[in-house]
């Protein structure tokens, strides 16, 4: 499957809620199950894997095990296009129609959970400990969803390439520094080989920016708001630490080490000789290694200050809290967590495998395999984007934001201008109790 398309939408459901966080909490009862003429109960799960038939198989052969493996309930696939899944759930929730079992962008558990379309899952908390806790989606502390894959951020580059300009290949050990980054960019700079050194993926839209970005600016110190309650990012989004990031970020523009907008796809640019370094996610690995081979060399992002730092979160599994037959549900979530269908879902989608059991089971992310780095960069970097309602909000502020540094503007006013949007926003729905 084509993982750019994964992760590219991680955000889409952030995006539409941003207007829609006001929605009726609750929604009725009994949706999503049906008595079937067999004396079943028929359970309605929804996915948005339409139009990728690798995943959807995937999912489709869990659910036909599982309605192999009792005969109370039944649970019956309905796919939609990732396009318009979104969408379908949030007038689903409008109408009282949600199904009992659907997918959810981790980003978004705590807005759908505090929305009222999502239960908190039931007898599942020594199984859950097994995942990787980005995978696992979280709101006031009680699990909502889980996911059966994660991917990771990094940086690639060729070992001669690197070595030809007397550079260190950094290592999980030993990452680069901020001035060891800087120090880099000017030697390849130097070269005259590259109009701008790295590609940062600039060019990619809607969630990468915050998905992409902010682990910068927590590894500089800051964040996206205060997660101790979750009110105000006053201090954080606009503290020294972020504003150092800030004026770091945007001269990478001013230094020509990265472009404004890099090109619409930075794998192919970077194996075609147009950077040095590629700043991309885990997707970018399989074509790159066929590239360079044994020259490829895959890096941790930049140390900023607090150790590298990367985003966490993908697509996840959730109970819908009006579902008329919750407690089928659950059976078919707690049978759907085995380790076999997380290695099955991680293989179909070429992702990190949420369990060590499972990526034990997949090619290339076992202890050791070629892969195996992203799971170790997804185990200690990974954070998750911060588990509140507002997050739909702020991911847009921060996008903007983000982008008016590297456009020119002010680092610390367009911060201080992004704290305020978030905090009005935030207050205005009350701190989303």
């Amino acid at each position: 499957m084509n993982i750019i398309r994964k992760v590219a939408t991680l955000g889409v459901a952030a995006a539409l809620l941003v207007g829609g966080t006001a929605c009726t909490k609750g929604g009725g009862s009994g949706q999503g199950a049906t008595k079937g003429a067999d004396g079943t109960t028929e359970i309605s799960l929804w996915t948005h894997n339409a139009g990728n038939k690798e995943e959807l198989a995937a999912i489709t052969k869990i659910v036909t095990d599982y309605n192999a493996s009792q005969s109370k309930y039944k649970v019956k696939v309905q796919a939609f296009p990732q396009d318009s899944y979104n969408q379908s759930v949030v007038a689903a929730a409008s109408s009282k129609k949600l199904p009992c079992i659907l997918d959810t962008d981790g980003p978004n558990v705590p807005n759908w959970a505090w929305a009222g379309y999502l239960a908190p899952l039931e007898g599942m908390d020594e199984t859950l400990s097994k995942f990787l806790p980005s995978v696992v989606g979280k709101y006031k502390d009680k699990a909502y969803a889980y996911g059966y894959y994660d991917v990771a951020l990094a940086m690639f580059s060729r070992k001669s390439v690197l070595e030809a300009s007397g550079i260190r290949v950094p290592t999980m050990d030993k990452p680069w520094t901020k001035d060891e980054f800087n120090q880099a960019m000017a030697k390849l700079k130097a070269t005259g080989k590259y109009a701008y050194p790295a590609d940062f993926a600039t060019g990619s839209t809607g969630e990468w920016w915050p998905y992409a970005y902010s682990p910068m600016l927590q590894s500089a110190g800051g964040d996206l708001i205060n997660r101790s309650d979750f009110k105000s990012a006053e201090g954080a989004l606009n503290g020294p630490a972020a504003v150092e990031w800030a004026t770091w970020f945007r001269g990478l523009v001013t230094n020509k080490y990265i472009a404004t907008k890099s090109g619409a796809d930075p794998t192919k640019d970077f194996i075609n000789g147009k950077s040095a370094v590629l700043y991309n996610g885990s997707w970018s690995a399989s074509q790159a290694r066929k590239a360079f081979k044994e020259d490829l060399v895959v890096m941790p992002p930049v140390d900023l200050g607090k150790g590298p730092k990367i985003g966490g979160g993908s697509w996840q599994w959730a109970v819908s809290a009006t579902c008329g037959a919750k407690e089928g549900a659950m059976e078919y979530m707690k049978f759907a967590a085995q380790d076999k269908y997380v290695a099955a879902v991680a293989e179909a989608t070429a992702t990190i495998p949420a369990t060590d059991a499972a990526a034990a089971k997949v090619k290339g992310y076992e202890a050791g395999g070629e892969f195996d780095i992203f799971r170790q960069f997804s185990k200690k970097y990974a954070v998750v984007r911060p588990e509140t309602p507002g997050y739909p909000f702020i991911a847009t502020e921060f996008t903007k934001t983000a982008q008016d540094i590297l456009n020119g503007a002010d680092p610390k006013k367009a911060l201080d201008q992004a704290v305020r949007n978030i905090d009005d926003n935030q207050k205005s729905n009350n701190y989303f109790q």
